[in-house]
Formats: C-alpha cells, structure tokens, sequence
C-alpha cells in the first residue's frame, strides 16, 4: 500500500481517484450485444455466452430438480447462517414500509399517497470470481417484502453450465421465482427486452463488471430502469490511536480480495499506527486463499495520514465511500459528519463484512463516488409511490386564483382554462338554482 503523509489539499483529488476502468470506452461493443439479443433472443444470449464464457448452454432456465438438488447438497450450518442473515434483511427491511396518510394541505384538497410494488424485477448476481449468495439475499428479499409480482435472477453457470448450489438455495430462501444461467452483457439484454424464455423486466438490480455496468447504463437510457450506477468495490477506514491495527488491517483486507480493481483507504490521525497496520497486512495476508489477487487490489490502495479528525472528515466526505468504518474514540461524533457514504460501521467491533452478510443491512451500495448523490439498495428501490388527491368545490375556488395566475403566466392558457370551465358551471348552477327558487 501506499503511504502519503499530511497531503495538502490542492492533491487530494488526485489522491483520491479510483482504479476504475472508463465505461463509456466499451459502449460500441456492448452495444452491439445489446442490439443482438434484442433481435435474436434465446439464440443470441446463447451464442453470445459460447463466445465470451465458453460455455454451451442447451436449456437457459434452471429446472425445479437443480433447485431441489442443490438444496440437498447445502451443508446444515451453512443454511442456518443464511437463515440467521436472511431473518436479520428481512427485519431491517420490513422497517422500511410507510404510506403516507391522507392529509388535508388546505381547506377542501385532500392529498395522499400509496406504495406499489414495482411489478416486473431483474436480479443480476456476478459469479465471475466467487458465488455471491449474499447478494441473492440482499436483492432477492426486500423485493419480496415489496411483493413484486415477477423476480427474477440471472448469473452465469460455471464450465459445467451449472449454478452454484449455494446461489440456487439463496434464491429459494429469498423468493426468488425463476432462475436463468446468463451473465454479462447479454444477461442485462435478456432482462431489458426480453427473450422467448427470459420474460421482460422493469427494473434491473444488481453489481458487475466493467460490461454489465456498461450494458445497465446503456439499457437505462431507454429501455429499462437500473438501480444506480455501480463499480468495483471499495472500503474507507478512519482511523485514531485507539484502533486496533489488527482489525484496520482485516478490514482493509477483507475488500481488496473482492477483486484486482477494489480499493481500500485507510485515514489516520496517528502516525503510529501505519507501521502496525502495514505489518498486519503482510502477516494475514498470506493466510488468503486469493491472496494474489487481494495483492494487486492493494497496489490501488493508500494509507493517507491527516493532522485532525476534522481533516479526515472532509476527506472522507470528499472521497464518498461504498463502505466507510470509523475505528476512533468517539465514533459517534465523527459519523454525525459523515455526509457522502454508501454505508457507515461505527466502532471497533463493526467491521463491513458484518453488512455484507447478516447485520440487517443491504450491501448493494453506490461505488465510484455515487453516493455523494444514491443511496444503496432499500425496500423503496423496489416500490413506486402514486401520489392521490381529492379537491372538492370549495377547495378548488381556494386553490383558483393561485393556479389561474400562476399558469396564465406562464403562458398556459388550457391550464387555467381547466379551472375557469369548473368554476362557471358551478357559477351557472348556482344561477339556476337561484332562479328556480325566485322565479321572474
């Protein structure tokens, strides 16, 4: 890791740019899969996965009897703990459901608004480099608290054209309803226009490589909605004398192995800690299985020292983080701060691989310095909430010269008109009704 010692401002952005790969460079040859699927359904999603997977795939949807096996071939404790994850998403989640009454914003107009299911979802989980069943579970359950009427999944098989069963046990726990072996590019086609077998979504969810990001951006120009732009993940630490640089390093440790363009940020206050944490570094990291990986991913990444912790705030603020922990005396204070992050770990006993799995709270978090603007996943990315409103008479006369004035000036006639016809016949009826009663 690198080390940088009180930067001056004038270099943080620079300091702290991502290793990210630029997109927009591979929208001509994303786009071309795009068109593809789009025009030859099952077959192109097939050819297309022959092509970059190397894989041949007969049947794109998994069968009930893959399901049930896979089932069998997950071990006790591992179902318990997906159990245990699974109870804790669905709490915090489930939290999250509010309509908001109907209420009264002036004499004779009543406003409100309902919270609808958006009806038709796509779940995309990576399996590039680790079958991530968590992500089942954090995209697969708030949609079915939401109660989507269609959810749907896709992720690639492995070279036997096979799911991971763990992925597969996921998806049943979580409501999952149908399951397709697709990933990529041409998953996200599939899932925005639709194929013979793979029905047409509303919504797509979920992270992936530099393609799948692409293939999302694109689609959602007018084809489909995302849930947010989405990129390599990333850690942020803030740190002071009392961290535990065993923990820091853990931490930092724990994202780098998600891939070789992950980053992980350490900000410390305490130059006495670098030492401790770099020397933790090299000792767990060779207890790593993808520890060459973890490796590389760590050549992107930085331990920055800062003189306060006011300092490393606006840093922190400035970087916006996927994932931020704060291991200081007092955290609390320091969060109260925090404006720009995905998702904030208080504390020494907080560390981020907690959210990703069991905590409560959902991992599909805004990377790349988005969350100075989204926010991740929660139970409203899978509801639309329709706005209602109800103006008697007496309302609209309150209401009338205010939108009469207001539209006229803004050179919309129909727009008043609307209100002057309402108004007439009422001053019509009102006529009649007097004359009937006082006839000349």
């Amino acid at each position: 890791m690198q080390v940088i010692k009180y930067p001056s401002r004038e270099v943080w952005a620079s300091l702290l740019t991502r290793p990210t790969f630029d997109s927009t460079s591979l929208f001509d040859t994303v786009q071309k899969v795009l068109d593809d699927v789009r025009k030859g359904g099952d077959k192109a999603v097939k050819d297309y996965t022959l092509q970059f997977d190397k894989i041949n795939i007969d049947i794109i949807e998994v069968s009930k009897e893959e399901i049930t096996e896979a089932e069998k071939m997950i071990s006790v404790n591992l179902k318990q703990a997906i159990e245990m994850a699974r109870r804790n998403i669905w709490k915090f989640h489930s939290e999250q459901q509010h309509d908001l009454p109907e209420i009264q914003t002036s004499p004779g107009v009543y406003c409100w608004q309902k919270a609808v299911a958006i009806e038709k979802v796509g779940l995309y989980v990576p399996g590039g480099t680790a079958p991530l069943f968590s992500t089942v579970l954090m995209l697969g359950i708030p949609a079915q608290i939401a109660e989507c009427k269609e959810v749907i999944l896709c992720t690639p098989p492995n070279k036997e054209g096979k799911i991971h069963p763990a992925v597969l046990y996921a998806a049943k726990v979580a409501g999952v309803h149908r399951i397709f072996k697709i990933g990529g590019t041409q998953a996200i086609a599939a899932m925005a226009y639709g194929t013979e077998t793979v029905p047409k979504v509303y919504k797509i969810f979920g992270p992936g490589n530099q393609y799948v990001t692409a293939a999302k951006q694109l689609v959602s120009l007018r084809d489909v909605a995302i849930d947010m732009p989405a990129g390599p993940s990333e850690v942020e630490v803030i740190a002071d004398e009392t961290a535990n640089p065993v923990f820091v390093a853990a931490d930092l440790l724990s994202q780098a192995e998600h891939g070789v363009d992950s980053q992980s940020i350490l900000i410390t206050i305490s130059d006495k800690i670098v030492e401790p944490v770099l020397e933790q570094i090299e000792l767990q990291l060779e207890n790593l299985p993808r520890k060459e990986l973890t490796r590389k991913a760590l050549e992107n990444s930085k331990i920055i020292v800062v003189k306060t912790l006011e300092e490393a705030v606006e840093m922190t603020n400035e970087y916006a983080p996927e994932h931020l922990i704060i291991s200081t005396r007092y955290f609390m204070g320091v969060a109260a701060n925090i404006v720009n992050a995905g998702s904030v770990f208080l504390g020494n006993y907080s560390p981020e691989s907690a959210g990703d799995y069991a905590s409560g709270t959902n991992h599909t978090l805004p990377t790349n310095g988005y969350a100075k603007a989204y926010n991740g996943v929660n139970l409203d990315s899978f509801i639309r909430k329709i706005t209602f409103q109800q103006i008697t008479q007496e309302g609209l006369t309150n209401l009338s010269n205010a939108i009469i004035l207001m539209a006229e000036n803004e050179e919309l006639v129909g727009h008043s008109n609307a209100v002057k016809v309402r108004l007439n016949e009422e001053r019509e009826r009102d006529l009649e009704v007097r004359e009937s009663r006082h006839p000349r």
